[in-house]
């Protein structure tokens, strides 16, 4: 098959055939429609993730199986399936209690770039390559475990399935989930990419006001105002933080930063009122530190959460999104700003990092 592998930090990524074993014990296949380009991937390219190389990118996919391992139950050939990046080992103690993001069997098997029993199902030029978050996308197939596919409705479109599968989800779970936003709430994005225009659909969808969108590319108010937001702030002003505070009549209520940079972090903090909340959604790289002023968070009752995923049950949700979306209360098709085939993988990587779309997406069979 081909994929696209990332040999070493600092070189371009390179479309070639890889090998690709089959599924093994509770594993399936999976023919890959459509795959999304996202921070993270690009995280790993620059190398502020300290994951193990070769590996073959991508996280953010949808496609259909194609085949089954031994023992997989619930998904047969044929069947449309939503990947998933935080898949489930369903035992450990945060699977039991309701929260799979933070499965920590899953989460060792990512950091070593293979699936369960420790080894990768990937080969090129005669040496191993590492699985990404355990997805492995910007190729035309993808073995994963069972427990990382979401079944969905036929009909669904590829691109919407994929973006799903981690912008959305992440983005409208952290404002449902992890902010629980209420009716008439104030509410603060810092950063709208991809994810960020998630967070401000979920505000908007939870009623929230006003949702006050903020980002360096001014282009992009046209795009957070369409997903809901009622304001935009450039976010080069010298006076971003007061700016929000005005807009929320002193400070937002909650306030999100979607983007994973510290300084962006430490002014959403800034940015709240007495009793306010900062939800952490961006992934910052390892190593760095954000600044807080400890005093003024208990004097003043502020809180930090962090939000991993959405905080999500991604079986439950990912169809409930997909439902809404079909019923036009969530907007999907908005969020593709560029299509690019495989081979120019390189492009669709740049148009990202350029910060003025929401979301590019790739066809591996284009």
């Amino acid at each position: 098959m081909r994929a696209a592998v990332l040999w070493e930090i600092g070189l371009p990524l390179s479309v070639e055939e890889v090998e690709l074993d089959p599924p093994q014990d509770g594993e399936i296949e999976v023919a890959i429609a459509c795959s999304g380009v996202c921070g993270s991937d690009i995280h790993q390219l620059v190398g502020e993730y300290a994951l193990p190389l070769p590996c073959v990118l991508g996280h953010e996919g949808a496609g259909v199986v194609e085949r089954v391992g031994p023992g997989v139950t619930g998904l047969a050939p044929g069947d449309p399936v939503v990947l998933l990046w935080r898949s489930p080992c369903g035992r450990c103690e945060f699977c039991q209690a309701g929260r799979p993001a933070l499965c920590s069997e899953a989460a060792e098997l990512r950091q070593r770039g293979v699936l369960v029993g420790g080894r990768s199902r990937l080969r090129a030029r005669g040496k191993t390559v590492h699985h990404f978050l355990g997805v492995s996308c910007w190729a035309e197939y993808a073995v994963v475990p069972a427990s990382a596919a979401v079944r969905i409705p036929p009909g669904v479109p590829p691109e919407h399935a994929a973006l799903v599968g981690c912008a959305v989800v992440t983005g409208v779970g952290a404002a449902w989930n992890a902010a629980s936003l209420r009716p008439g709430q104030s509410v603060a994005v810092f950063g709208c990419g991809g994810v960020g225009l998630n967070v401000v659909q979920g505000a908007a969808a939870a009623a929230a006001h006003p949702v006050v969108a903020v980002d360096v590319q001014p282009s992009k108010e046209s795009l957070a105002r369409t997903f809901g937001a009622t304001h935009f702030v450039d976010g080069n002003r010298p006076d971003l933080v007061a700016e929000v505070c005005r807009l929320t009549g002193g400070g937002a209520e909650v306030a999100f930063e979607a983007v994973g940079l510290p300084a962006l972090a430490e002014q959403a903090v800034a940015a709240t009122r007495r009793g306010g909340r900062t939800v952490l959604v961006g992934v910052a790289p390892g190593g760095t530190t954000a600044r807080f002023d400890p005093q003024a968070l208990v004097q003043q009752e502020r809180a930090i959460i962090g939000c991993l995923y959405g905080s999500c049950r991604p079986a439950e949700e990912i169809p409930r999104l997909l439902r809404m979306a079909a019923a036009g209360r969530l907007r999907l098709q908005e969020l593709v700003s560029r299509r690019y085939p495989l081979a120019a993988i390189g492009e669709a990587v740049e148009a990202m990092r350029s910060g003025a779309l929401a979301r590019v997406v790739v066809d591996p069979r284009a």
